[in-house]
């Protein structure tokens, strides 16, 4: 089962039981429509009922979990239409995101994306699918950030959190972080020159290809 980081006190905080719940969804270790009895994971945790309470409602915010009447809580299930659809409006918010970096990017911040694009190039040389996705999830969140698009910037993470099993799956088959490297390098490289259309196409580009990649798999 997923490890755990106990507090002090020996309970899982409400905080660290919402990621190791959301890390066991996006690895699939807790799969669709598997039910959720609060007893169940405060036993196998080491959290108190309260704090799986906590953790379930704000599951439920992101989209990875739904309660059902008279039922309880469960890993709620996304289909692949629906992870499409949500991929789609990605693109476009991450496409304005892209824009808006390149406008406001500092010389420093261009240093650490270049720095992370030498990060993901050797990830894939190495063959290491789970750093490239690390690497992946901190490119998307650096973009964001630097954009200062927070209206955006909460949408995405809300979006994102619903259809996040399924690129992770992407992520990690073969083959995959090779065709995805190339479009990632241009969208730094975009960004990192300013070119505010060339981020944007670039990024709308990679997102595009992500949807394609979902389409045609069997997730």
């Amino acid at each position: 089962m997923t490890a755990v980081r106990e507090t002090a006190s020996g309970n899982l905080s409400a905080s660290e039981l919402v990621d190791v719940l959301r890390s066991a969804i996006i690895r699939g270790e807790l799969v669709p429509k598997q039910r959720l009895v609060e007893a169940d994971l405060a036993d196998e945790y080491g959290a108190s009922r309260g704090n799986v309470r906590v953790a379930l409602s704000e599951l439920s915010v992101e989209g990875l979990v739904e309660r059902v009447q008279n039922r309880g809580a469960r890993v709620r299930a996304v289909s692949v239409d629906e992870a499409l659809e949500i991929t789609e409006v990605r693109a476009a918010l991450e496409a304005l995101c892209a824009r808006k970096a390149a406008e406001r990017i500092s010389e420093a911040e261009s240093a650490d994306l270049r720095k992370l694009a030498k990060e993901m190039e050797e990830a894939v040389e190495r063959g290491d699918r789970e750093a490239y996705s690390l690497c992946n999830q901190r490119l998307h969140a650096r973009i964001i950030a630097v954009s200062a698009q927070k209206t955006a910037e909460a949408t995405i993470k809300r979006l994102r959190g619903q259809a996040v099993r399924f690129q992770f799956q992407l992520a990690r088959q073969p083959g995959r972080p090779s065709v995805s490297l190339p479009q990632h390098l241009a969208i730094i490289d975009a960004v990192c020159r300013h070119d505010a259309d060339g981020a944007s196409e670039a990024m709308r580009l990679h997102l595009e290809s992500v949807a394609d990649a979902i389409r045609a798999s069997n997730l």
